[in-house]
């Protein structure tokens, strides 16, 4: 399977604790140079990389980034309203008409940036939500939001692209509107009912983990409804968006999503393992190595477990066999 990286697991980590960041050596450093650093340290392990637009990469340095990338593709834009305090109290579904005029307008330069390139672009719409209850119109925001998606979607489809949404539940905004997964199929279903169907998931792991939200169940929903867009692979502890390496928690959940994966022909159908990593005081380089490495081991466990006979133990909803397959698989009994 490619995979992709987003470089902003090359920066400075900073935190609300640490704002100077862990890596404050980092701090005035290029996106060209971050790149270049990943590049130098990884090579061919990272087939392409992912961007904000514009914070990360824009017109500006679109010609710098692309020198420094070499070979390597750019495979995706991510919106990156959620980067600007501008957008603090909501960006596509802000009440204030302004507010949400210039967050449409910066999404939807993104959208075309993104589709001139032909990468595929990411809404996180982390900055879309609120804080307390009684402080928001609920169905407005929500209407602004999706009529907002809705017209970035279109300029994806102009240019052949795919608009990936990925869901979380919480940070920066304290309850993002669009936090599950049943919220993220609503926005695509709201969507398809006006004849924009080229809009997908992202399923960032740590995401889904912090809601309880099973990885390959989830991955094997959206792929026979041909939603399954993009993964962003990561793990942590299920409490925050720890952005840690891959396998390193959710291992047995980890192996299961590489066989619904392999099930679903995610890789032979174009699909990417991109690596969404924040290793806050790992090396970078390391820290993205390690997880390509984790995933290549846990997919060779996926291809040795015996499909046929763990199909059987499942229509049977045998536990104990199926676990005798899987950990068969592991090399154990």
């Amino acid at each position: 399977m490619k995979t992709s990286l987003g470089i902003w697991a090359f920066g400075s980590m900073v935190t609300r604790f640490v704002p100077v960041g862990y890596k404050p050596e980092y701090t005035g450093e290029t996106t060209a140079q971050k790149v270049q650093r990943a590049i130098d340290g990884l090579g061919d392990l990272i087939d392409g990389y992912e961007f904000h637009y514009p914070q990360e990469l824009s017109e500006e340095n679109l010609d710098e980034v692309r020198d420094a990338l070499g070979g390597h593709e750019i495979y995706c834009v991510a919106s990156g309203l959620h980067l600007d305090p501008l957008f603090g109290r909501g960006g596509l579904s802000s009440p204030d008409d302004a507010v949400r005029a210039l967050a449409l307008e910066r999404t939807l330069a993104a959208a075309e940036f993104a589709g001139r390139l032909g990468a595929h672009f990411i809404i996180w719409p982390g900055i879309e939500g609120y804080n307390y209850p009684f402080q928001t119109p609920y169905a407005e925001s929500w209407r602004r939001f999706i009529d907002g998606v809705g017209e970035a979607a279109e300029v994806c489809r102009a240019h052949g692209v795919k608009l990936f949404l990925e869901h979380k539940n919480s940070e920066p905004a304290m309850k993002i509107f669009m936090r599950n997964i049943g919220m993220t199929l609503h926005v695509i279903h709201t969507l398809r009912r006006r004849g924009i169907d080229n809009v997908q998931v992202n399923m960032d792991w740590q995401h889904l983990i912090m809601n309880r939200e099973h990885l390959p169940e989830y991955a094997a929903l959206l792929a026979s409804e041909g939603l399954l867009g993009h993964q962003h692979a990561n793990s942590g502890w299920g409490d925050f968006d720890d952005d840690n390496m891959v396998g390193t928690t959710f291992f047995l959940e980890t192996i299961e999503l590489a066989l619904e994966l392999r099930r679903a022909r995610y890789a032979e159908q174009g699909g990417r393992l991109g690596f969404d990593l924040y290793p806050y005081t790992e090396d970078a380089v390391a820290a993205v190595r390690r997880s390509v490495l984790h995933w290549r081991f846990i997919d060779s466990i996926a291809a040795r477990i015996d499909g046929d006979a763990l199909r059987d133990a499942q229509r049977r909803k045998d536990a104990v066999a199926a676990y005798e397959i899987v950990y068969a698989a592991l090399g154990g009994k």
